[in-house]
């Protein structure tokens, strides 16, 4: 799995592997190649209708329900500023964002601290 940091950039490093050129990618998901350059550049939130994500979904030939899947609809939450679904049905995870969000706020955090907040995290 592509562990690109924005959906954007999953999106294209997809779409690259998979040899599709943003027009032919574009027709098999019968989505405008604008918008998918577009979403590829970050230029613009991703999609958050999940119709269109089943749309990109199947034209990169990904299996609903597999892990490549759920990255993706996970991407396009994060990039549209939601939290995602898997991170909203853990109630455990839910009831910690907020003390995550006020050790975060304001702080810019080394790696090494970031290293050790996720590490405590994953240890609750």
């Amino acid at each position: 799995m592509d562990t690109s940091g924005s959906f954007g950039e999953w999106l294209k490093a997809q779409r690259v592997r998979k040899r599709l050129t943003l027009r032919v990618f574009a027709r098999k998901a019968g989505l405008d190649p604008g918008n998918l350059s577009r979403y590829e550049r970050s230029v613009v939130p991703p999609p958050q209708d999940p119709a269109v994500l089943e749309r990109i979904g199947r034209a990169l030939g990904l299996k609903p329900r597999s892990a490549s899947w759920g990255h993706m609809v996970h991407l396009s939450a994060i990039g549209g500023r939601r939290i995602p679904r898997d991170v909203a049905d853990d109630r455990e995870l839910l009831k910690a964002l907020p003390i995550l969000f006020r050790t975060l706020k304001g702080k810019k955090l080394s790696e090494e601290e970031l290293i050790r907040l996720a590490r405590r995290i994953q240890g609750s």
